[in-house]
């Protein structure tokens, strides 16, 4: 019987080039090896990732898990071909929203997805996810790349992550029984708009007229694109060691709906907050949006985090002293308002 089939088709025949994965997991396993941490010794290539807690140091602990992504602010970087530091953005969103429960980020996973895997885009992004976990003191144990044509088109990608964190029983925030109104607000400044409001974003630097690659009016020496990637600050280091001290009562990760929407998903129901929008320096990348896209104040604080990327809820009593051991630890703290009765 004669073989009627002309040629045998292959999987790089329809798009997936399994040999260009294999390269990719070669030269991103240095980077994930530079993340182990006590508890995880990195070692990628199995199909899941193993984590230790009890070498971790916690004797009780509550497991608390997260998953985002970075939304559009990746259509800057795949227009301006600047991957470097979109991997540290995905995690600041996963890692600050565990730290938002009182938990210290513990591993992390990946998931990149493309429609043609290009090695040296993937390695540079996920050098960045490496950055970002080595930021928060957690491991990257591994994750998965999908190249997946007909998904997507062009250099178009997509990333989305996923944390794990853990608190000893009984320390989770917020501390609701423990609020009252007096307690103090202080902010932890933001690099600028984090990960947040990008569509609004590409659409105001749309109407301006302005490419990439023309120089910030609010960021002097920077493009607009170098300006615009500025990754989300994690502040994991910082804060984890006044949350096992007891002194932090409650956590808001200023992410989508500024900071109107999310300073009451820490709050009691019988609480309420008011902000002194006088305490701190808005980041002059605000006023340009805000001035450039006719966009009113109110739009402003609920689209963009308005220059505070977390915002603690503390004793009076202890305020002072708060504010003073997180400048020292490098952060630009201020206090900046109250909970109220509602």
């Amino acid at each position: 019987m004669t073989d009627k089939r002309r040629n045998s088709l292959t999987y790089a025949d329809a798009g997936v080039d399994i040999d260009a994965g294999d390269a990719l997991v070669d030269r991103i396993k240095p980077h994930a090896k530079s993340t182990a941490r006590p508890g995880a010794e990195v070692a990628l290539g199995g199909f899941g990732g193993a984590f230790d807690l009890k070498a971790a140091g916690y004797e009780d602990p509550i497991l608390v898990s997260g998953t985002d992504g970075v939304g559009t602010k990746l259509r800057i970087a795949i227009e301006t071909g600047r991957f470097d530091t979109i991997g540290i953005d995905l995690v600041a969103m996963c890692a600050n929203d565990v730290l938002a429960q009182g938990a210290e980020p513990l591993f992390f996973l990946d998931y990149f997805a493309t429609g043609k895997l290009d090695p040296a885009r993937g390695e540079a992004i996920v050098a960045g996810i490496a950055e970002g976990c080595r930021q928060s003191g957690c491991a990257l144990i591994g994750g998965e790349t999908a190249e997946m044509p007909g998904m997507y088109s062009g250099d178009d990608f997509d990333l989305a992550g996923f944390v794990v964190g853990a608190a000893e029983r009984g320390t989770l925030l917020p501390r609701l029984d423990d609020m009252q109104a007096g307690d103090v607000l202080i902010g932890l400044a933001a690099s600028g708009p984090h990960s947040n409001g990008y569509s609004l974003i590409r659409k105001v630097v749309g109407m301006s007229g302005l490419k990439w690659t023309d120089d910030a009016p609010f960021a002097p020496g920077q493009t607009m694109g170098e300006a615009l990637l500025t990754p989300t600050k994690l502040y994991i280091k910082s804060v984890v060691p006044l949350i096992k001290e007891g002194l932090v009562k409650g956590l808001a990760h200023i992410t989508g709906g500024g900071l109107i929407e999310n300073p009451p998903r820490m709050l009691p129901d019988h609480l309420g907050f008011e902000l002194d929008y006088s305490a701190w320096q808005r980041p002059a990348v605000f006023d340009w949006l805000a001035e450039t896209g006719g966009i009113e104040e109110s739009e402003m604080r609920r689209a963009f985090n308005g220059g505070i990327g977390l915002l603690l809820a503390v004793a009076a009593d202890d305020a002072e002293a708060i504010t003073v051991a997180l400048n020292d630890a490098d952060e630009d703290a201020f206090v900046c308002g109250q909970l109220v009765a509602k």
